[in-house]
């Protein structure tokens, strides 16, 4: 089935990349924002589309919570995370009555809302789209797929933890990716590891490697792994994104009234989603040639 009002929308997009993780809790929807954040740091314009319906994290992590979406004659104007409009968001949180609202609907009224995200939001010209999904393979998972096959979306990047039973639900999500011909741009390790945020030293709470290994031995590009970082959790956490995570940071005076974008440049897991992201640009370069 065609859906032509979608590719009117991505027409102005350069590219389109899904996170999935077969698993909930291992860190999808930080690694989605960190991405984010990383390439708007690089001057690239980026939007962000949370279909997780029952669990819209996204405007939490960002600083965007309460903040509404407009009707412009364009279609719905998403929200901003910084004042140079790099990063912009859209996210059912942002249209339910209050933070603590639950959505309770079925499989049909989830699909149309998706499509009605893909088909009615005007981002505008974009170098990035990247859509956080909920856990598992489920109705959101098929739906933003045949709403995208059509107009080709670059492909997915799978998030996992090193534990076992993590790496065993994402051998399904990658499985779902080669049924549904979605390609796999690369895999991220997420919580390889703590950082002490006194000592900077990293102990291995749930092991490590495991996400390397199950890339390697499925023919995954490997994108990187990163640790558990206080400060990041910390900033995601907390409803003031102006605040420096490291209150011990020499600039801290500098960057007080600095941007979510600007922000997260103070966070040590920002050197190591530079590195990630650099692989994810790569890949996305060598699959267009």
């Amino acid at each position: 089935m065609s859906h032509p009002e979608v590719g009117e929308r991505l027409a102005s997009v350069k590219h389109v990349v899904l996170v999935l993780s077969g698993k909930g809790g291992v860190g999808k929807s930080s690694c989605t924002v960190q991405l984010a954040l990383s390439l708007a740091s690089r001057g690239h314009k980026v939007g962000v589309l949370d279909i997780d319906l029952c669990g819209p994290s996204i405007p939490r992590m960002l600083g965007l919570e309460g903040r509404p979406i407009h009707q412009a004659s364009a279609g719905w104007v998403p929200v901003f995370a910084d004042s140079d409009k790099r990063l912009a968001c859209v996210s059912i949180g942002f249209l339910l009555p209050s933070k603590d609202s639950s959505v309770v609907w079925r499989g049909p009224r989830k699909n149309a809302m998706i499509k009605r995200f893909l088909a009615d939001v005007y981002w505008g010209d974009l170098d990035y789209l990247l859509i956080d999904t909920p856990p598992g393979t489920s109705d959101e998972h098929l739906a933003v797929v045949e709403y995208l096959q059509e107009w080709n979306p670059d492909g997915a990047v799978i998030v996992t933890t090193p534990q076992a039973v993590a790496l065993s639900d994402v051998k399904k999500e990658i499985n779902f990716c080669t049924t549904v011909g979605l390609p796999l741009l690369g895999l991220i390790e997420n919580m390889s590891g703590f950082v002490c945020p006194h000592c900077a030293e990293c102990t291995n709470v749930f092991s490590t490697g495991g996400g390397e290994g199950l890339a390697k031995h499925m023919d995954i590009p490997f994108l990187g792994r990163a640790p558990i970082d206080p400060n990041l959790v910390m900033l995601l956490e907390q409803e003031d994104k102006t605040l420096v995570p490291n209150v011990n940071d020499p600039n801290a005076e500098q960057i007080k009234t600095a941007s979510m974008v600007e922000t997260y440049q103070h966070c040590e897991l920002s050197k190591v989603f530079a590195d990630i992201t650099d692989k994810l640009e790569l890949r996305l370069q060598e699959a267009s040639k």
